[in-house]
């Protein structure tokens, strides 16, 4: 059959592989059931390409600490011994994890003949998952110095996907990390304009001076800090790089934005390069109005002290948004710096992955 859609796969192989089977052998347990988490079919975008490592049917059973210590291992032997070897055209049998040469784990979907199936219906406790995948423990308030240390791709990916079965109310911390709370979100907002302030006028002061390699560099980080900032005015978690255009593209903003950004990642001449810029920031002054966080700010450019360039003077939309936020530590953190959330401060995978980092990160924000 056809390519199908792995959050589809995963839905129809608990319904009709993975439940009948817990139902018929354990039809007193309690669980949820579903797939979030790391996987490019949690949010929406694997197609064929895909199926060559770590995708396939798959589900993830969440149980609680205490059947968690007494069945997972009983759970997952009776599934080996119980589940079909193919489900909808796909192998359920997965090669054991890859670890040599930096495939940090891969699995594949590899066919056999007979059980028992080396399947990836994995099992964990809601705690468990949580301080692995988000470096966060499950009932702990979070401070705003903790939501500024989360990626947002994590975020994303932890609040998408799909739940199947919820007896254990797994979908209520998924609602608490639905998105970030105002105040955070308008320190968030507030960064985004200085990233973009901090770059603004150098693309073309290095243009004025020959360097257009230069000047392409720091207007392709612009493009990206405009890109971010709008996932932030549409309150949108972004992706990982490999799908934040696809998932910019989808954006509200995305279809008028989009060829103008792409124009200046394409312009050869930083006069022209400039002028595109000054129309995007006109743009993201709309989007900023209509949000009505602060007085309207009018969508002027000026002269950056006569040196024959303009700039959109992104510190006019910093003080009104963070003259709006009321909780304490969070105006603590915006007076101490505006470096940001972790995605908007470093793009370095290594920094965004390494979850027993996470409260090094949140103390930057803290004295």
């Amino acid at each position: 059959m056809g390519f199908v859609k792995g959050l589809e796969l995963s839905r129809a192989f608990f319904a009709d592989a993975v439940q009948p089977i817990l139902a018929r052998r354990l039809p007193q347990l309690q669980y949820s059931a579903g797939l979030i988490g790391s996987g490019s079919e949690i949010i929406g975008y694997d197609d064929p390409v895909s199926t060559d490592h770590h995708w396939g049917p798959r589900a993830m059973l969440f149980l609680s600490p205490a059947d968690h210590r007494n069945l997972a291992e009983p759970v997952s032997t009776l599934l080996a011994e119980e589940l079909p070897v193919r489900f909808m055209g796909y192998s359920t049998n997965f090669s054991a994890p890859k670890t040599e040469d930096g495939d940090q784990g891969t699995q594949l979907l590899v066919d056999i003949n007979g059980g028992p199936v080396n399947h990836r219906v994995e099992i964990l406790t809601l705690a468990g998952f949580m301080r692995d995948y988000l470096g966060l423990a499950v009932e702990r308030p979070l401070r705003a110095a903790d939501w500024l240390s989360l990626p947002q791709h994590k975020l994303l990916s932890f609040t998408a996907g799909a739940l199947f079965r919820d007896d254990l109310h797994v979908q209520a911390a998924r609602d608490r990390l639905h998105y970030y709370p105002r105040d955070v979100w308008l320190y968030m907002l507030a960064c985004g304009w200085s990233r973009i302030g901090q770059d603004e006028h150098l693309a073309p002061r290095a243009g004025a001076v020959g360097d257009e390699l230069g000047a392409a560099l720091i207007s392709g980080r612009l493009v990206r800090s405009i890109m971010q900032l709008c996932f932030l005015l549409q309150r949108r978690y972004a992706p990982y790089p490999k799908w934040f255009g696809t998932a910019f593209a989808e954006l509200d903003c995305g279809q008028e934005l989009s060829p103008v950004l792409r124009s200046i990642q394409l312009s050869e001449n930083w006069r022209d390069r400039q002028r595109r810029l000054c129309a995007a920031l006109e743009i993201l002054n709309r989007l900023h109005n209509v949000l009505r966080l602060t007085a309207p700010i009018q969508p002027a450019t000026q002269e950056f002290h006569g040196r024959g360039f303009k700039v959109g003077n992104a510190w006019r939309y910093i003080r009104p948004l963070l003259a709006e936020i009321r909780d304490p530590e969070m105006q603590a953190i915006s007076d101490c710096s505006l470096i940001g959330s972790i995605d908007q401060f470093s793009d370095n995978t290594d920094l965004l992955e390494a979850t027993r980092l996470r409260e090094k990160v949140a103390s930057l924000h803290l004295d």
